[in-house]
């Protein structure tokens, strides 16, 4: 076999595992509201989060990540393990009343549009006419998605609040994180991300909770937990941090585009949740927004 040849074959597997990651992505969501009728938010993500700290452990032996960080961004550190641990209380308290496909394309699709929003702000910067247009697609989608045209009190019901405030939360979280290259290896920063945070929802949630929420946990419970934090959180992310080192971060990023869908049918085939057409036209324009926005002018 060639070296292009070569080179051509782990293209295809990076590409096919990228693939893979985002189904898994999407997939989490339904994970996730199975979890929710076990727990409060509090406890769910302390587990989530003490079982990724623990696997992270054991794939950063297996590709030999070295374990120290720069000091210089323990202040990153902190900040992001706050903002991640908010994201996930939100997360889980949103599934509680709302229904996980929903919730899967509303946040997805917003995550980035938001996060491009807050660039230009911090910057000071004025939008071009692909980030305009761009923005705008994401402001009707968030408006569709929210049936805010049809009732402006549905923000506040069936978990859009809690959706919408993650949403904004991972989207400010994107911004620390994205300078964890800077101190390290990207997966150690989100070891020791998982491992503050598992400790901060733990002092949270507290022993009592954290008991009670084992003794009701099932066979299906572990199950979920196991794949949305060692399979989804774990595996695919990191997966997804050595694809874009290889494959360039603009054509990774694109594969993003498959996690609202996954999310919604995920919770189709597992949940019996029907996606309603609010949800798929949100979808398809908050998609078209994202696309947009990464258009390069001319």
């Amino acid at each position: 076999m060639s070296m292009n040849e070569d080179t051509e074959r782990n293209k295809q597997l990076f590409l096919f595992g990228l693939i893979l990651s985002m189904i898994c992505w999407g997939f989490s969501w339904t994970a996730g509201k199975i979890m929710s009728e076990y727990g409060d938010p509090f406890t769910n993500s302390f587990f989530r989060f003490a079982v990724t700290f623990v696997s992270l452990f054991f794939i950063m032996l297996f590709i030999k990540t070295p374990f120290t960080l720069n000091r210089g961004g323990m202040f990153d550190l902190i900040v992001s393990s706050i903002l991640l641990s908010s994201y996930t209380f939100l997360f889980f308290k949103g599934l509680t009343t709302g229904k996980a496909g929903a919730g899967g394309v509303l946040v997805t699709v917003l995550n980035p549009i938001v996060s491009y929003g807050l660039m230009l702000i911090m910057t000071r910067r004025k939008p071009t006419r692909y980030e305009s247009i761009g923005l705008l697609l994401g402001l009707i989608a968030g408006i569709i998605l929210l049936k805010l045209v049809t009732d402006a009190n549905k923000i506040f019901s069936a978990g859009n609040i809690y959706f919408l405030l993650a949403a904004f939360s991972w989207a400010i979280l994107s911004i620390f994180t994205s300078r964890a290259a800077r101190y390290g290896s990207p997966v150690t920063f989100s070891f020791y991300l998982y491992g503050i945070s598992t400790v901060l929802m733990f002092m949270v949630a507290g022993w009592e909770g954290t008991q009670a929420t084992f003794a009701r946990a099932d066979a299906v419970f572990w199950s979920n937990l196991f794949f949305s934090a060692t399979i989804t959180t774990s595996l695919a992310t990191t997966l997804y941090f050595v694809a874009t080192s290889r494959l360039g971060a603009s054509k990774a990023s694109s594969f993003i585009f498959l996690v609202p869908f996954s999310a919604a049918l995920g919770s189709w085939i597992f949940l019996n949740e029907i996606p309603q057409l609010h949800t798929i036209t949100g979808g398809l324009l908050g998609i078209g927004a994202v696309y947009v926005l990464n258009r390069k002018e001319r």
